[in-house]
Parts: C-alpha cells; structure tokens; sequence
C-alpha cells in the first residue's frame, strides 16, 4: 500500500495490527501542475522492496519458485493515496485537466516502476496492477480517466501474462479488459463467474470465486467447500477458470479452510 505513495513523498504509517496507510501528500488538485515524477531507483519504498527480494532471491528459487510478476498499485489507486480519494474522485468532475495531470505523472512512474523492476528480475513474465478505485467510477468517467492509462501501463512490457484486480464494482471494467491489454482478472465475490463470463466474452482468465472474509477467513471448512461447489455448478464452462479469493487472502485464515479450499477444488472441477 505505501510502496508507491511513497515515492511521492507520503508519509507511511505502520500502526499495529493495521495495515500499512499512506498519509495524503496533498488535498489541493492545483498541486498536480508542480508534481514531479519520482525515480523508482532513488526514491521512496521501491528500491527497498527491490532489494529486500535480491535478498531472498536465492531462497526463494531454491524453494522451487520464482519472482514472476512486476507489481503496482494503480494509477487511480495512488492518486487517491497522493490527495484522498474523496478528494481524487471530486476532482475527476470539478478539475477534469489537473485529474489527467496527476494521472499521467503517476502512469509514467508506475511504467519506470515496472521496468525497474524487469529489468532487475529477469524471470518477470507478467504485470500485476490493483486498482480497486476504477470500480468507484461510472462507464464515462471510466472511459475517460482509467482506460487510457491502464493501457499505457499494460503495454510497458511485453509479457505473457497481464493481470488486474480490482475487487470493488467490476462490472464497470470487465467489458474493455482486452482493450486494456488485460487477460487475467481478479474480481469481487459479489459478482458470479457467469457475470464476468459474459462481459469479458470469455476471452479473459477469471480469477476468484470465493467470498475472502465471510468464507474464507471466518468461515468453517464446510462453507469453504460448499461456496467453491456453488462457483464451480453455476458454471456450463469452466474454462478460463482460476478459482481463488474473491479479493485478496485476509488475515486469519485457517490452514484447516486453506486445505478444505483445495480439496474442493480438487473434488468439483
């Protein structure tokens, strides 16, 4: 959460048994026009997070995996970090000039970002961008201020797997995903695998399913295995199907819901 933000001078606030926030850099739109664009290199959390996984590299392959994506919050989603996100979304409608100002400083950040971080883990072969602040938006804005710079950052590098979560309102973007560049989409549990279906037109990977706190973190073993039986039967086809949170993993959840997870899935795909 405070990588980015961070960058742009945010203040980062590490409160116990929260998760990290990133403090208002600015509440005044006018103070896009004087906004530099950050060095990834130099400023900020990103080298840290470079260098923290240079160092667990080699314990990580030796595990038998590998740092597969370049990730970053999104364009909206640090915006709203940079002057408050009442503040961001007022300012898309009230100041429409100093939005696409802030936007693009922050687009041409996040690209230096991921390429950074390319080019110093040659094993990256996909994008990860979460930008839950797109699903606040209606169709128009959304057109306006999401879509053109999700796909500045989509085609920053030309990898195999381009993957977004956005697990507020959804359906917003679901139908231009491809547009986008976008071919693997985690969405909210409030919407159905047939939903997204019909609105990616089936040519976008669905990754979710599963409600991540009421199921998956405070759920018993039994609802984990019944919510992944309900997902997998309102389905005639279960292609392009990756059954997982709808959402990101919560604290809290058992190893027990974790194992009763996987053997459903086992069980009913």
């Amino acid at each position: 959460m405070c990588t980015e933000p961070s960058a742009f001078g945010s203040e980062c606030l590490w409160r116990e048994n929260e998760l990290p926030f990133a403090e208002k850099v600015f509440t005044d739109i006018q103070h896009a026009h004087s906004l530099t664009k950050p060095e990834p290199a130099k400023d900020g959390l990103p080298l840290s997070v470079i260098n923290r996984l240079k160092l667990f590299k080699d314990q990580i392959e030796n595990e038998g995996h590998a740092i597969k994506f370049a990730v970053s919050r999104g364009p909206l989603n640090i915006a709203s970090f940079l002057m408050g996100t009442t503040e961001f979304l007022t300012a898309i409608r009230a100041n429409p000039d100093e939005a696409h100002t802030l936007l693009k400083v922050v687009t041409d950040f996040i690209v230096d970002w991921l390429k950074l971080q390319a080019e110093v883990f040659p094993s990256i072969e996909g994008i990860l961008i979460l930008d839950d602040i797109v699903g606040f938006l209606g169709e128009d804005d959304f057109k306006e201020v999401a879509l053109p710079y999700l796909s500045s950052i989509f085609k920053a590098l030309d990898v195999t797997v381009k993957f977004f979560h956005n697990d507020a309102a959804g359906l917003v973007c679901a139908p231009y995903l491809t547009e986008i560049g976008v071919n693997l989409f985690n969405f909210s549990f409030k919407h159905t695998f047939a939903e997204m279906k019909k609105l990616t037109e089936n040519v976008v990977t669905l990754f979710g399913g599963i409600p991540s706190h009421d199921i998956l973190a405070a759920g018993t073993p039994d609802d984990v295995r019944n919510s992944v039986k309900a997902a997998l039967d309102s389905l005639t086809d279960k292609s392009r199907i990756i059954l997982s949170c709808g959402g990101g993993m919560p604290p809290g959840v058992s190893t027990e819901n974790i194992e009763a997870f996987l053997s459903a899935v086992r069980t009913y795909s």
